[in-house]
Formats: structure tokens, C-alpha cells, sequence
């Protein structure tokens, strides 16, 4: 059964080594494997997103990946600070503060990369 077994996020990149500056430099995230001219990035609990080239890049309008943190206020000042610009949403029944945004059980704050995909930091409430 699927549920038995990781899942991973793919990350679509127009541009692979501009987004890998973005990931790399900006975000900091340490580079692993490299293979079929992406990247992979490993995070917490066996997590991870792998980063590789697509002209499709960018044409999502949902978010295409999220890290469930434990301080959302942190997180989005380390990347405020690292120079992330975080995007404002009109959402019905929901409180915005700042950057971040509270309602569903949950807090976020969305950002996009260099190639145009939505990313969020989400603090469940």
C-alpha cells in the first residue's frame, strides 16, 4: 500500500542552476545526489524534494511543497533575512498577521522560487 512508503516532492526548475542558487545560497539546503540533471535535497524524518529541469515550470498556481515547522514566526524571519519575499493571499475566514496567515487548524506563510513555485512554511495550531 502506498501510505506504507515515503513520499517525495518534486521540484520544477526552467532553470536548474539558477534555481539551485536559489536553494542552495538563499535557502540554504546542503545539495545530495545529483542525477538526470536535478538535484536531490534531503530534509527531516527521511523527507525529501528533488529538484530537476521541465518547461513546466512555474505553472502551478497551488503550493508544490511545504515544511510542517514547529515556530512559524522564526522561520519566516530566518527567511526574511536570507531575502525571501513571502506572497499575501485573499482567503475568506482567515486572520493575516504579517506574513502569516491563521485559519484551518493551521499557520502559514507562502514564498515562491526563482522558477515561479509556491512553497509554504505551515505551523499546525
Amino acid at each position: 500500500m502506498l501510505q506504507d512508503h515515503p513520499i517525495y516532492a518534486y521540484l520544477p526548475a526552467r532553470d536548474v542552476e539558477r534555481a539551485r542558487r536559489f536553494y542552495e545560497q538563499t535557502l540554504g539546503f546542503a545539495p545530495g545526489t545529483e542525477q538526470a540533471g536535478g538535484v536531490t535535497y534531503s530534509f527531516a524524518d527521511g523527507t525529501a524534494a528533488f529538484l530537476y529541469s521541465t518547461d513546466n515550470a512555474g505553472t502551478s498556481r497551488a503550493s508544490q511543497a511545504f515544511w510542517q515547522v514547529e515556530d512559524i514566526e522564526r522561520e519566516v524571519a530566518e527567511l526574511k533575512a536570507r531575502g525571501v519575499t513571502f506572497e499575501r493571499y485573499d482567503m475568506p475566514d482567515v486572520e493575516t498577521d504579517g506574513e502569516i496567515v491563521t485559519g484551518g487548524g493551521a499557520r502559514a506563510a507562502w514564498f515562491k522560487d526563482t522558477e515561479g513555485n509556491i512553497l509554504a512554511v505551515i505551523q499546525a495550531v
